[in-house]
């Protein structure tokens, strides 16, 4: 299938997270994505985990789908030729790269009056930050974790740079999408601080604390206003379990036969828990009724009674399980993808299904291995310069680069 970005060609010079999966994600929407890195690969080019070969399962990981580009950026000529790239190409930069003023809007602006500049950056004052400091300023480590805990508790998803990436692809395509039709270009800047501190508004956890001038206390595996717990099986499995509406509630009661010490609990209580907001109020006593339940059936009895009702669950698994399972093969977003250096292995690809379908992943490509073919296509080096920029050290030689 054609896809939506086809056609479309992006310069990216980037590293770790939010920039890479921008441009993957616009690769995998069909643009040509050329990554550029310095010869012998930026900072995110080994970052663990790495394949018994050496070779970054992370960096392939999120630069499926790209062409790759190395050159010397210290070099004059290394930096004139990613501007070149950017200007002589369809004028779209995607950088978290700081202090290079060759590939400035400014700087890029000047030659090509149309560019579409994205920039994301740590802070928005352009000052540094990553995703695990970011974080730690928005107040999320206070609510993350067991209930009892005192100090602040990291998630392990980073999930600014993951909702910052994917904001940055959606920029870059309505960017793309008024310059078709008023031939303004763009300059964009993003903030890993900004996503965060507009994420914690639009949840509410800012509003509540301006609004009601209170702090969000932490509930361990509970959700917060509604009822969701984990449980634990007889054999020892783990459950979370979540009641959204009245239904739920009263079909998890049923199916643990607490229904007399439910509506005894209501009536001594004055609750009424067809409402979301006493279940949550009451969330530790009605959990502690339905315990009970769980740690005397196994996990394969559970999963058949719950499965049998509307209420919501799902067993925990770690991640040597779920890639284990067979619901991985089958689900139409991953398919076998051989990587080089990595091995074979089931990876997933856009997961937007258009019309049906979802875009194949394609292998992330070896440190430069394109260099050569994108300097002689889009920009008409010749033979002879190419041999001139090998011999002179200002593109790599993918022979040394991927021995």
């Amino acid at each position: 299938m054609t896809l939506p970005l086809h056609g479309i060609r992006v310069v990216e010079v980037s590293s770790f997270v939010a920039a890479p999966l921008c441009g993957m994600t616009l690769a995998q929407l069909g643009a040509e994505v050329i990554r550029v890195d310095p010869i012998g690969g930026a900072a995110d080019y080994h970052r663990w985990p790495l394949a018994a070969s050496g070779t970054s399962i992370y960096w392939t990981g999120l630069n499926k789908g790209k062409r790759s580009v190395a050159l010397d950026l210290r070099a004059a000529e290394g930096r004139q030729l990613v501007a070149r790239l950017v200007v002589e190409g369809d004028g779209i930069l995607l950088t978290n790269a700081g202090g290079r003023s060759a590939l400035s809007y400014e700087q890029l602006a000047g030659a090509r009056g149309d560019l579409i500049h994205l920039q994301v950056l740590g802070r928005s004052d352009g000052s540094t930050g990553v995703d695990y400091t970011i974080n730690a300023a928005t107040g999320f480590p206070f609510v993350t974790g067991p209930a009892d805990h005192l100090g602040p508790v990291n998630h392990t998803l980073p999930a600014w740079d993951v909702c910052c990436g994917l904001y940055a692809a959606l920029a870059l395509t309505v960017a793309v999408r008024r310059r078709e039709s008023s031939g303004e270009g763009a300059r964009i800047t993003l903030s890993l601080e900004d996503i965060a501190m507009a994420t914690a508004g639009n949840l509410s956890f800012l509003t509540e604390a301006q609004v009601n001038g209170t702090r969000r206390e932490r509930l361990g595996n509970s959700v917060y206003g509604q009822y969701g717990q984990d449980f634990t099986s007889a054999d020892g499995v783990s459950f979370m379990v979540v009641a959204l509406t009245a239904r739920h509630l009263f079909d998890l009661v049923e199916v643990t036969g607490t229904g007399a010490a439910v509506s005894a609990l209501a009536e001594a209580l004055g609750a009424n828990f067809a409402d979301e907001g006493d279940r949550f109020r009451h969330r530790d006593v009605l959990s502690g009724l339905f315990a009970a339940w769980f740690r005397e059936h196994t996990a394969a009895e559970i999963t058949d009674a719950l499965a049998a009702t509307t209420v919501l669950f799902e067993r925990y698994r770690d991640f040597l399980e779920v890639a284990a399972d067979e619901g991985l093969r089958s689900n139409p977003l991953f398919a076998k993808l051989s990587q080089p250096g990595v091995g074979e292995y089931l990876a997933p690809g856009l997961p937007s299904a258009f019309d049906g379908n979802h875009s194949a992943a394609a292998p992330a490509p070896s440190l430069g291995a394109d260099t050569e073919s994108v300097l002689s296509a889009h920009l008409g080096v010749s033979p002879a310069e190419i041999a001139r920029l090998l011999n002179a050290g200002t593109i790599a030689d993918t022979a040394q680069e991927n021995p």
